[in-house]
């Protein structure tokens, strides 16, 4: 039996839009992943203990108040601390087109903003 991917789904900071965290984590239970909620206003700590505790393969960020260039860095340290470094962190929700090359230099595989296709978001992370 081939192993599920598990996918630890997360709202940093004082944003409670969570709708759209809500539907990835539906779409992604169909498509046969295990999903962890990590819920909303969560610290990096919180999500990186966790990212490691459940031992996922994929960290979701859901971001609508600009504070991705903030989080993300903090996660992404604290996740090599903490022996998270290799799972696949992907960042979604209100994301600048400018803010995409950042991330993905602070080692964000996939950006996924407000009007991604579901699909593709869904076939990305499950792929993981």
């Amino acid at each position: 039996m081939e192993k599920k991917v598990r996918v630890l789904l997360a709202k940093p900071g004082l944003d409670a839009h969570d709708m759209g965290m809500k539907l990835i984590a539906r779409a992604l239970k169909d498509a046969g992943a295990e999903i962890v909620y990590g819920g909303i206003y969560v610290t990096p700590e919180e999500i990186t203990k966790t990212a490691v505790e459940e031992d996922v393969n994929v960290l979701g960020l859901s971001f609508h108040s600009s504070t991705h260039l903030v989080v993300v860095p903090k996660v992404m340290k604290l996740l090599k601390e903490k022996g998270g470094q290799d799972l696949t962190v992907v960042v979604g929700g209100c994301i600048p087109l400018e803010d995409i090359p950042e991330l993905k230099k602070q080692g964000v595989r996939g950006v996924f903003g407000s009007g991604s296709d579901l699909d593709e978001i869904v076939n990305f992370m499950v792929a993981q």
